[in-house]
């Protein structure tokens, strides 16, 4: 039995679902520059400011670059702080970001995926934010609306614990879930408070305590603030499962860091973030029903890596096909397939792995692509080999 009983089911899209949840987390500060695909974000929060509803400061900048550095102040005062963007949007906050994870602070951001330009494009893929997957902000991946909401919630939590500190984004692919109207069971809001209550920075800008943030730091000090980012990361991860007992409590929903199906005993596992994941599900399940055996395992959080969580799901697996919804220009293979790589040889796994790139740009992915990219683990290949380009045109 959950603590407060769920309201009716309605009919939002991602963008809607963010903004609903800003709304009852209590937030004081939202600086945003609309971009595309995560304008309905902006344009709902501020349609709730001007009917009085939102009673938080919207800071409206004239750039990204000035959205972060807004959220950064007054995350420095101790507010509770939002921001969304996308794509280029993201990759103007690149240098903000990288200050806002140094100073500690817990911004929470949602990204509406889109593949970076030239040449211009507004669909989705993951590269914007794999871009920034060094820059030390939690990052977790969403596959379907209500995900959307709960994680929004949850990252303030997250970000917010004493033990953490971190500002932390929520992902989702622009237009394919930002733009899809599915059906969300929102939590009453005063569960919401009860669940997140107010933040309480033990360091923050008070001119009756003067404190300062972002000070220079010189070799002799530099290397152990990083390592305090660090061991905050790790400390993430715990807190993350903590965050999701106290949420599955109020809510009965429970994602986990990774979401398995059929990988105990699975020949082959794909692994894939974001909302692939369910049609990977979808096409593993016909070939199960024709005989096969195959799993997938869904990545929910990317930043900290849940390496245990993946390494016990692909135990008895002969074959992981890692997909990536990104490119690395140079690298042996896409960032995902990277990550579980490294996670497989700390292991001391020698699973075969496949590194597979698809639907770059928004390109389609269908259950029929699904069933196939499960067929290409058939073939002999190495992990040395380069990742299979899936989907482009000959």
């Amino acid at each position: 039995m959950t603590e407060a009983r769920l309201a009716r089911a309605v009919a939002w899209v991602g963008d809607e679902a963010v903004a609903e949840a800003v709304m009852q987390c209590d937030v004081d500060v939202v600086a945003a520059y609309p971009i595309t695909p995560q304008t309905i974000i902006v344009e709902k929060l501020a349609e709730y400011v001007a009917n009085g509803e939102f009673k938080g400061e919207f800071v409206a900048v004239e750039s990204e670059h000035s959205a972060l550095s807004a959220c950064l102040g007054a995350a420095a005062t101790g507010a509770r702080v939002f921001t969304a963007t996308s794509s280029q949007g993201l990759a103007l906050m690149h240098e903000i970001m990288y200050n806002a994870s140094g100073m500690r602070l817990p911004i929470v951001m949602a990204v509406a995926n889109r593949a970076l330009s030239a040449p211009l494009v507004l669909n989705a893929d993951h590269g914007d934010m794999m871009g920034s997957r060094d820059s030390g902000w939690i990052q977790v991946y969403a596959e379907d609306v209500e995900e959307i909401y709960d994680r929004t919630i949850q990252l303030f939590k997250l970000s917010e614990d004493p033990g953490v500190l971190l500002p932390s984004a929520i992902n989702f692919e622009g237009f394919i879930l930002s733009h899809d109207l599915e059906n969300v069971r929102p939590l009453p809001t005063d569960a919401v408070h009860r669940f997140l209550g107010r933040p309480n920075a033990k360091y923050r800008l008070d001119p009756s305590d003067p404190t300062t943030f972002g000070a220079i730091a010189t070799h002799d000090s530099y290397y152990e603030f990083r390592m305090q980012q660090v061991e905050a990361m790790e400390r993430a991860l715990d807190a993350f499962r903590r965050m999701e007992d106290e949420y599955e409590a109020i809510s009965g929903r429970r994602y986990g860091a990774v979401d398995a199906y059929n990988t105990q005993g699975a020949d082959c596992v794909a692994v894939v973030n974001g909302c692939t994941a369910g049609t990977m599900r979808a096409a593993a399940k016909e070939i199960n029903r024709a005989g096969g055996n195959v799993g997938v395992l869904a990545v929910k959080l990317y930043r900290p890596f849940p390496s245990e969580d993946i390494l016990k799901h692909l135990e008895g697996a002969k074959v992981a096909i890692v997909m990536d919804r990104s490119l690395s220009l140079g690298a042996p293979s896409a960032p995902l397939a990277e990550d579980v790589g490294a996670a497989l040889r700390a292991g001391g796994r020698n699973l075969r792995l496949l590194s597979v790139i698809y639907g770059i740009g928004g390109r389609d992915f269908s259950v029929t692509d699904g069933r196939r990219v499960f067929d290409l683990a058939k073939g002999g290949f190495e992990l040395s080999r380069k990742p299979v380009m899936y989907g482009v045109k000959e």
